[in-house]
């Protein structure tokens, strides 16, 4: 592992804010798919015991996010385009469901969050895209009024996070992307259930395809150079 993590403080939660540290480094790609880490490594990049190390790296195995790598530690899981698909499959349904929710609720979304989003589209910072973008999300979910949806899509978040940070420094849809968020909070803030719902279906539809073909294009290059 070459880049080095922030070191963190200690706090009553602290197993939480390790275990948000190394999905971070593994979304942005400072942890990219196939690097071996140990507990001993981690502990010592982020001025921690161990503890809570090995209970962050248990929650991120259970995610599906890192693996048991040969002998001993553990490896950052391999980001492939037909798993992403699956992901944005179930996402798509979630939000979906969300946005018809939110809508029937005429719930009004904070503007901030689409000035936000543009700002961060704006700028170089691909963990302050993602972070916008979830932000966004997360505000459909909550104005859904259902805590189902949230603690559902909290998952899926976690590997859409990854897709998201290998593919947006090179993306030229940012802005797209916030036009799209406007014209759901639109809908969802009118009350047109069955337009937000459309939207937001379409929205992940083009989000899924963007993704999965830029993974398959830089899975296909990386493979080519190993030939």
């Amino acid at each position: 592992m070459n880049a080095p993590l922030l070191k963190l403080h200690v706090a009553p939660d602290l197993v939480d804010q390790v275990y948000q540290a190394l999905l971070g480094a593994i979304s942005d790609g400072t942890l990219a798919p196939g690097a071996r880490i140990t507990q001993e490594e981690l502990a010592q990049q982020l001025a921690v015991s161990r503890q809570p190390v090995l209970q962050a790296l248990r929650l991120l195995k259970q995610d599906g996010l890192v693996l048991d790598a040969p002998g001993r530690g553990v490896q950052v899981a391999p980001l492939t385009a037909e798993g992403t698909a699956a992901v944005y499959q179930v996402r798509g349904a979630l939000d979906a469901l969300a946005a018809r929710l939110a809508a029937q609720q005429r719930e009004q979304l904070d503007a901030k969050l689409i000035e936000r989003g543009r700002k961060a589209a704006r700028g170089r910072n691909v963990q302050a895209m993602i972070e916008a973008d979830a932000a966004f999300h997360n505000a459909v979910y909550a104005a859904a009024r259902n805590p189902l949806i949230p603690r559902s899509a909290h998952l899926h978040w976690a590997h859409i996070r990854r897709a998201m940070g290998a593919v947006l420094q090179a993306s030229t849809q940012r802005e797209a992307v916030w036009d799209e968020h406007e014209a759901i909070a639109q809908a969802i803030a009118a009350g047109d259930a069955a337009r937000a719902e459309q939207l937001m279906r379409e929205h992940d539809a083009r989000a899924s395809e963007h993704i999965t073909r830029h993974l398959d294009a830089a899975i296909g290059a990386e493979a080519r150079s190993n030939a």
